[in-house]
């Protein structure tokens, strides 16, 4: 049979188990056992999908994966948000919209200790919203500024998207780290100015403090004790990768113990504390790794039956640019992400969408840059963004028509910063260049 229609019917019979609410790493799974019966040697391509599956899970770069979500499990139980918080409040209070620059700074942290987007969004939608909603700010202007922050998880490093990139493109995790950091610190520099700018404009959406509430010079400074420690697991884990001394893998064996003795100095390794986080860790990890094995059963099909080769073809035939083909993939992610979860994305159109950058003679290193940012979008646009259902689980008193509506400019900003990197790709790829 033509490869063109096997892939009509491969991705037919996806996005009919995906429309039945199939988890989409059980319906790769099924669509590929069965399209492998059928045109990839019969019972035999099941010792194929079962061998692959062994040896991609058993892949040295993946093994990051569970160590940084038990970080992030860690700091999810730890309180250090509140600390955190607690700091924002104490030195941006007296300046208008200045909880919500701070609260976007306190993302950025979280995100270079996470590498997932959901956990700054549901502590901080938990600790900071109700503080900001007690000094007037605006609702809308709170969970925007949120759960954009939030996203900003899988952008800085570190990032469990990238890992799953760079095993899938078969290129550095390190290289993609740091191939991150200058777009995710735009972003953050970007969302800090856009909210400045609206509370200096409309100074109800976000009031200053007054002036008899506000803080000593001394109580100001007493307040960074509680940071040095998370700080301080940044720089060295970030260190360890880009000074070559530790691959992403053992650096994150480094945070994990430089965060399990932040929570363990704040008291927080309780025996109920501990349950939470392991449990929250497997789960998180279990759901992962099953979309993994799922992708590699459904990139074997995609391979042996020459689909992802005409995919290819198909593309590269038409008579356009590079850049519009690039600039298609980037709305394809796009309308994707509002639908699918991102993980799943970069293993369903990884098979197909990669040997064609790599034939247009793009880094793939920036163009997966390029993907983990249109994910962040991803993770907060209607009707399926993941971080607006954790808003409305922790906001139960606003509807999630709301919560929709307050994120429309962060996205916007995170398209303008897709641009920039679009236009200068040596945002991404300087710090890569230069790294040990």
């Amino acid at each position: 049979m033509d490869a063109g229609l096997i892939g009509l019917l491969l991705f037919g019979a996806l996005l009919v188990v995906m429309a039945l609410g199939v988890p989409i790493a059980f319906g790769m799974s099924a669509v590929s056992i069965v399209f492998g019966l059928i045109f990839w040697g019969g019972s035999a391509s099941l010792d194929a999908f079962n061998l692959g599956s062994y040896s991609k899970v058993l892949e040295f770069t993946l093994s990051a994966i569970p160590l940084y979500i038990l970080m992030a499990a860690i700091l999810q139980y730890s309180d250090i948000a509140e600390d955190l918080y607690d700091v924002v409040y104490k030195w941006l209070g007296g300046v208008r919209g200045g909880l919500a620059a701070g609260t976007t700074a306190i993302s950025s942290i979280f995100a270079a200790m996470v590498g997932i987007a959901t956990v700054a969004t549901a502590t901080l939608g938990m600790t900071a919203r109700p503080a900001m909603l007690q000094k007037g700010y605006d609702d809308k202007l709170i969970m925007g500024t949120i759960i954009a922050g939030g996203a900003l998880g899988i952008l800085i490093p570190p990032s469990v998207l990238m890992i799953i990139y760079a095993s899938e493109a078969r290129v550095s995790a390190g290289a993609m780290f740091m191939g991150g950091v200058i777009p995710g610190a735009l972003a953050a520099i970007v969302f800090i100015g856009y909210v400045l700018i609206i509370s200096y404009k409309y100074p109800e959406k976000g009031p200053a403090i007054p002036k008899d509430q506000r803080f000593t010079w001394k109580e100001k400074f007493q307040s960074l004790r509680s940071v040095i420690l998370p700080v301080s697991v940044i720089l060295v884990v970030l260190g360890a990768i880009y000074g070559g001394l530790a691959t992403p893998s053992e650096a994150a064996a480094i945070g994990v113990v430089g965060t399990m003795i932040s929570a363990g100095i704040k008291k927080k390794l309780t025996f109920i504390n501990m349950k939470k986080i392991v449990t929250m860790a497997v789960q998180l990890n279990a759901m992962v790794l099953w979309i993994v094995v799922g992708a590699v059963a459904y990139s074997r099909i995609v391979t042996v039956t020459g689909v992802g080769q005409w995919f290819a073809d198909f593309i590269l035939s038409f008579d356009t640019s590079p850049i519009m083909i690039l600039l298609m993939m980037q709305v394809v992610f796009f309308i994707l992400g509002m639908f699918i979860d991102p993980t799943a994305i970069i293993l369903i159109t990884g098979p197909l969408f990669l040997p064609v950058v790599t034939e247009l003679g793009y880094d793939p290193v920036w163009y997966g840059v390029l993907f983990v940012i249109n994910m962040c979008m991803a993770y907060m646009t209607p009707p399926f963004g993941f971080n607006l259902f954790v808003m409305r689980g922790v906001a139960k008193d606003v509807s999630i028509k709301t919560v929709y509506a307050s994120v429309w400019p962060f996205v916007g900003m995170y398209a303008f910063i897709l641009a920039l990197v679009i236009v200068f790709p040596s945002l991404v790829l300087w710090l890569p260049s230069i790294m040990k």
